[in-house]
């Protein structure tokens, strides 16, 4: 997967937290209690990113994930009515997330872990569909996957040797 880097640190990021498990380790002494953050960063304006943090305390998981998300930050290409170029199909592990254009008005048709990353991006208008596994890291991953995919009308044009016109129709 091509993931092109992003300097995050002039952006003004919002950050949205999915999910905070409790994670044990039986040791001999007894147990030992952890939590993992699943946290996706985005400017709203076509860059995102997903990342997981572990530690003994939920905020400073929040942070690491928050720093994580922030290291592998993607570009969206998004057209003129906020909405994804084209349709494309994403995958992580045994999660599948088709995302499908959609016209101005229709809004965020999305399930959860997907929607997140859909408006943390700044898409406006999108239809998604989450097939296979539910696990909500592997669709949140599955999701960037699908999105980083994503070529404009231009890039295709080019690597076609055609011009835009002929590629829109």
């Amino acid at each position: 997967m091509k993931r092109t880097i992003v300097d995050a640190s002039q952006m003004e990021l919002q950050e949205k937290v999915v999910s905070i498990k409790r994670v044990t380790k039986v040791v001999k002494g007894g147990r030992n209690m952890r939590f993992t953050a699943l946290v996706v960063v985005g400017d709203g304006a076509g860059h995102v990113g997903a990342g997981l943090g572990k530690a003994a305390e939920i905020p400073e998981a929040i942070r690491k994930g928050k720093e994580d998300a922030m290291k592998n930050m993607i570009t969206v290409k998004l057209d003129e009515n906020n909405s994804i170029t084209h349709d494309i199909t994403g995958k992580h592990t045994g999660a599948s997330v088709l995302l499908k254009r959609a016209p101005e008005g229709t809004g965020v048709i999305a399930g959860g872990p997907a929607r997140n990353v859909c408006e943390i991006a700044g898409i406006r208008n999108i239809r998604t569909k989450s097939l296979g596994s539910n696990n909500k890291q592997n669709v949140v991953l599955a999701t960037i996957d699908a999105l980083s995919q994503l070529k404009s009308p231009e890039e295709v044009a080019a690597a076609r040797g055609k011009s835009v016109e002929e590629i829109v129709g």
